[in-house]
């Protein structure tokens, strides 16, 4: 059996091809543990909710600190489970950042609640508080809709500033939902990820610093109730047997393979968020002494990455990121179009200049290629490139 990595290295004028997430470094380093976790579940054949789910689900739960995980099929459905668990639907607000894939506002639509997007921090790109307060008092002040739940996200890696959102989130009644899809990792004030808020999500898509390979995610919590609500929706609404069904719910579990895969990934996993950490640093020293004109990401005291991804904000996005193309480094844009301006939510009445911070933002956001197996002279080669591309003062 042989496991191969779908990463797609760039091709340029000089030097060997880089990866932007190199999967096949960390096959070389974990590939036989992998291809054995991966036969025994061959052999028991038990491939939907086999030993390693629960395995996994502990390990989990233990890593980030909280008393419940229950995995699921994605990252969408890790944020979906929750918000249907509360009952969120038709003529409710749930408030999130307009800076994030779609799935965090997806799942509120699907529910038929209302998104309602609020601007981020241009330093942070993530949900910025003071404006928070705002669209919930708007809200209120209209009185159309009801303020259910705010959905915050640690973008890039990074938490989201839950001790100010959690101000705002308790003076207006709001449940908090934390998207760590790309967060589980990271760290603030000695709590980890996906511990903050009434509830955390993050997804196991193989980018992700913990991914498997394919779709999976989790939900974690600390309400024993909430934790039993969530397995049961996970599986068809499932009573007491299986073919008791006590509400609505959907097929929503996570594939035994993949439980095997993440459970050997985790015995590497606190050395990677090391070595990301480690790139991280290597990259701002370089940029800094070079002088590029790029902004390197700001990771406020107290608060620690996870190092999803390495972001710059940089003028002239484009014309920056062909002149990496050609010097072979690969680049990608997360994200180009606002949620608030996306064509699948022009019903909220969203127009260029609502929330400038994010629309600037996207503008010039450009994510370099980040994982912990980066060795310092790919890491040179990376940074003489964008301080050529991006040179001057800034």
């Amino acid at each position: 059996m042989t496991i191969e990595s779908k990463s797609k290295p760039d091709t340029g004028a000089t030097g060997a091809p880089i990866p932007f997430v190199d999967l096949a470094a960390q096959q070389r380093r974990i590939g036989p543990s992998m291809e054995a976790a991966i036969r025994r579940v061959l052999d028991h054949g038990q491939y939907i909710m086999g030993p390693e789910v629960a395995a996994l689900e502990t390990e989990l739960a233990r890593f980030a600190g909280t008393r419940h995980c229950v995995t699921c099929a994605s990252g969408t459905d890790a944020l979906l489970l929750p918000l249907l668990a509360w009952g969120v639907g038709p003529g409710d607000a749930v408030f999130t950042t307009t800076f994030s894939f779609i799935a965090t506002a997806e799942v509120i639509a699907l529910l038929g609640a209302t998104p309602v997007f609020a601007d981020i921090d241009p330093v942070t790109f993530n949900l910025d508080a003071a404006d928070l307060e705002r669209r919930v008092r708007a809200v209120e002040a209209e009185g159309r809709l009801r303020p259910r739940a705010v959905i915050p996200v640690d973008l890039f890696g990074l938490p989201a500033d839950y001790e100010a959102i959690g101000r705002v989130a308790k003076a207006h009644h709001l449940l908090v939902l934390e998207d760590a899809a790309q967060g589980f990792g990271g760290a603030c004030g000695g709590r980890r990820a996906c511990a903050f808020g009434d509830a955390g999500a993050t997804s196991f898509f193989p980018a992700k610093p913990l991914g498997c390979y394919g779709d999976g995610g989790a939900v974690f919590t600390d309400d024993d109730g909430f934790d039993s609500l969530l397995r049961s929706l996970r599986v068809h609404g499932q009573g007491a047997s299986k073919y008791e069904n006590v509400r609505i719910g959907l097929n929503g579990r996570l594939d035994t393979l993949q439980a095997a895969i993440l459970l050997e990934k985790m015995k590497v996993f606190p050395a990677e968020l090391e070595a990301r950490e480690r790139v991280a640093q290597s990259y701002t020293k370089r940029l800094s002494a070079a002088g590029a004109s790029a902004r390197t990401p700001v990771v406020p005291p107290g608060f620690r990455s996870a190092w999803a991804q390495y972001t710059l904000r940089v003028k002239g996005r484009d014309a920056v990121q062909a002149a990496l193309k050609r010097a072979g480094i690969p680049t990608m844009i997360y994200y180009p179009i606002p949620l608030h301006l996306q064509k699948a939510f022009a019903g909220a009445g969203g127009r260029p200049g609502d929330l400038p911070a994010a629309e600037a933002a996207a503008a010039e956001v450009l994510s370099l290629p980040m994982h912990p197996y980066l060795d310092e002279a790919t890491i040179e080669r990376v940074g003489a490139a964008v301080a050529a591309a991006a040179g001057g003062p800034r």
